[in-house]
């Protein structure tokens, strides 16, 4: 009777295995690990096909920086004041010469006292990624304290904004503005397409939003122009990153690469990173969706 037991057990055991291994995309893993090698820096990498729900990745619950896809879990936390009444999409703001943040942003050309709709800030921030804009955001967000919050709620315990926020003072020294890994970007991604992000409504704004990106030459340059993408990318000298959804017509799928300790640190098209993601983009998108 023990024995019938543990045969069960065994059994059960290597049923589990087996779905766990059904779930890994090896063709498509391996692939991408042979593009990466030779990469000059540290790569991690999460493709999600949303069809079958395979997976190939690569240091994908490693922590990188964000850089502007922290904009990312910002927007997260505006929604979640907006969708409380506390903000609303059509307020008027009041730019202040305070909130200037240097750089070539657009809102930073605002003069002092000038006006502003709410929802052209979440614009400027989402689109062309506006730093005053993004800076200006968080605050309203209720600071990377409360943002932080929404991510442990979503449970993305390592996805954080560690600018301004107390208590993150160390960690944003090796960070940067915030941080995340490949699955936890992605799942996130994958929580606003399944609705599942503040809410129904809140998740499809948001998608909306991530559908109009002004950095389009790098990983998105590779998906056609009638398929819908929402997608954030991200770059400071040594990391460069890209995240995005794609509607592909035979299969959908969510792309996230991140970059770290890069020695290209070049802001040339030709930068190594920049490279690659490219080619990531294009053999993901033709291993997925090829006529």
């Amino acid at each position: 009777m023990q024995g019938k037991k543990w045969l069960l057990l065994l059994v059960a055991c290597g049923a589990v295995l087996l779905a766990a291994a059904q779930k890994n995309d090896k063709a498509l893993e391996e692939a991408l690990l042979k593009m990466t090698q030779g990469f000059k820096g540290d790569i991690g990498f999460y493709i999600k096909n949303l069809k079958t729900g395979k997976v190939a990745s690569y240091n994908a619950d490693t922590v990188f920086p964000t850089a502007s896809i922290v904009k990312v879990p910002i927007l997260v936390g505006i929604l979640d004041k907006l969708e409380k009444g506390e903000l609303n999409y059509h307020d008027q703001l009041t730019y202040a010469d305070s909130l200037y943040y240097a750089g070539v942003d657009i809102l930073g050309a605002f003069k002092d006292g000038e006006k502003i709709e709410l929802s052209k800030v979440i614009m400027l921030m989402c689109t062309t990624s506006d730093n005053t804009a993004s800076l200006w955001l968080q605050q309203l967000a209720g600071t990377g304290t409360r943002i932080n919050q929404l991510m442990d709620e979503l449970r993305l315990p390592n996805t954080k904004v560690n600018s301004r926020t107390p208590g993150r003072e160390e960690i944003r020294k090796q960070y940067g503005w915030g941080q995340t890994t490949p699955a936890e970007m992605a799942t996130l991604f994958e929580k606003m397409l399944q609705r599942e992000v503040i809410n129904g409504n809140a998740s499809d704004k948001m998608m909306r939003i991530l559908g109009r990106n002004y950095w389009d030459e790098e990983g998105l340059s590779k998906i056609p122009p009638g398929v819908f993408v929402a997608s954030k990318n991200g770059a400071v000298d040594a990391s460069r990153s890209e995240v995005m959804y794609v509607n592909g017509h035979k299969t959908p799928y969510i792309f996230a690469v991140f970059t770290k300790n890069n020695e290209d640190r070049s802001w040339e098209p030709s930068n190594e990173a920049w490279e690659l993601t490219r080619r990531m983009s294009d053999f993901v998108w033709t291993y997925f969706n090829a006529e």
